[in-house]
């Protein structure tokens, strides 16, 4: 009697791993192997086993995944954890196999009838061209991600659409009525008074996104604000909602590259995770970039995710998957190394804000949404993205949760031209008060506690 496949692929991947199978396996033959209780890993079709031949590791299971032809039943970002935790203490990357390993994998895929040409790559997986990070192919790469769908984002973000990591200043399970929406406004205002902004200041935002935080630094500020960003859709968007406020005489956006601003510079500037989008060679003139667009004590909020320096975790890309699927050219490096560059731009850096654990309480309620609301994200972008987007925000909770990744906002100064930084001596001066606390200062709109805590900017 033949053996059953499940049977024989577990055995295959303890041997790989060199650990029992985490979980349970399924196979196409319905047959089943491995632990029971907790995610269960359903082998649908031979296809995704050719695709690990082809590409072992973990762009030949993001392949097979984001084509439904491997699938887990139960908790992904538990599966993830479960291997995740085996590869960490084997110090694999799941990737490199001995030849005799490999000889082993294709004769079993020649008994299982799985060898075959390389399948065609899914056709949600990005395919850029020319030279890394010129302006087309930013444009390019961002245009992957970001213009997607307007109404996904809509689907899945907060009614202000802010797309970064949000603050957390209550905990949900002692105040219900406190969830995303809040702690977005809460990161928005906690930037607008690290930045020490005023009525009549002059902010500039580099990667703008759908304008949240254009539109709270105008409404409850009275600053005068400029976005820019490489994405058509995000600058229409933001167009129509800065219009719809009435902001349209004190918030504009444009579609630009952060290379070509020519403005004069700014009281203050903000860039919220986009400089991860800039690369590793182009960082010190993005830095560069940010520096002369401050006035003398004018201040910089940039808020930017980072990776740890040693072994797997350095990643710069944020491995295969996203890399291919989630943010092409994608380059994160450890915080010092993005300090020293900022320091050597001219910039004082004079306050590091860990929020990595806010990031879990981030992505968590975009996963809940994306589960509960599949029919209707799968109808706005389709089956193949919806499987992108599941297997994406898993990792990322995890990756976030487990210290693999992590996220910082980043204050700094332009000294003037006696090098004095212009600051106040009190830290909670420096970085605007605890969450609410009356501002030092009257603001425009109250933007005292009762005030934060109401409906998003007239959305």
């Amino acid at each position: 009697m033949k053996e059953a496949v499940a049977s024989r692929l577990v055995d295959l991947v303890e041997r790989l791993i060199g650990a029992p199978m985490p979980v349970r396996l399924r196979a196409w033959d319905a047959s089943e192997a491995g632990p029971a209780g907790g995610p269960v890993v359903v082998v649908r079709h031979r296809r995704a086993l050719r695709r690990l031949l082809w590409n072992p590791g973990e762009l030949g299971l993001a392949r097979a995944f984001v084509t439904g032809e491997l699938d887990v039943e139960g908790d992904l970002a538990e599966g993830l954890h479960r291997f995740w935790s085996i590869a960490r203490e084997q110090r694999t990357d799941g990737g490199s196999l001995s030849l005799s390993e490999r000889l082993d994998a294709v004769r079993l895929a020649v008994s299982l009838g799985a060898v075959g040409p390389r399948p065609p790559a899914p056709v949600s997986e990005a395919r850029l061209s020319g030279r890394l990070h010129s302006r087309v192919r930013d444009r390019a790469a961002i245009a992957h991600h970001y213009d997607l769908s307007n109404d996904f984002y809509q689907l899945l973000l907060d009614p202000r659409l802010a797309y970064s990591c949000a603050y957390w200043t209550q905990d949900p399970a002692d105040y219900p009525e406190y969830g995303l929406a809040d702690a977005q406004r809460d990161k928005l205002d906690l930037i607008c008074r690290k930045l020490n902004l005023r009525p009549g200041m002059r902010l500039l935002d580099v990667g703008c996104g759908w304008a949240a935080l254009l539109i709270h630094a105008a409404t409850h500020y009275g600053v005068t604000a400029t976005g820019v960003t490489l994405s058509a859709r995000q600058r229409d968007f933001g167009v129509a909602r800065v219009a719809e406020l009435g902001l349209s005489g004190q918030v504009e956006i444009r579609v630009q590259d952060y290379r070509e601003i020519t403005d004069p510079p700014y009281d203050a500037v903000a860039s919220i995770e986009m400089g991860e989008h800039v690369g590793e060679d182009n960082y010190p003139t993005y830095a560069g970039v940010l520096y002369r667009l401050l006035r003398p004590n004018g201040r910089l909020l940039l808020q930017q995710m980072s990776r740890g320096a040693a072994g797997s975790d350095s990643a710069p890309g944020g491995g295969a998957f996203i890399e291919r699927y989630v943010a092409p050219d994608m380059f994160m490096r450890p915080l010092g190394a993005t300090l020293a560059m900022l320091e050597q731009a001219g910039h004082e850096v004079v306050d590091v804000h860990t929020l990595r654990e806010h990031y879990v309480w981030t992505v968590l309620p975009w996963l809940e949404t994306l589960r509960e609301r599949r029919e209707e994200a799968v109808a706005l972008v389709g089956e193949e993205q919806y499987r992108v987007w599941l297997l994406y925000l898993a990792g990322a909770a995890l990756a976030f949760d487990e210290n693999r990744m992590s996220v910082h906002q980043m204050l700094a100064v332009r000294p003037d031209d006696h090098g004095r930084n212009g600051l106040p001596r009190a830290r909670p001066h420096l970085l605007g008060g605890d969450p609410g606390e009356e501002p030092a200062v009257p603001l425009p709109h109250g933007i005292g506690p009762s005030a934060r805590r109401g409906a998003p900017d007239g959305v």
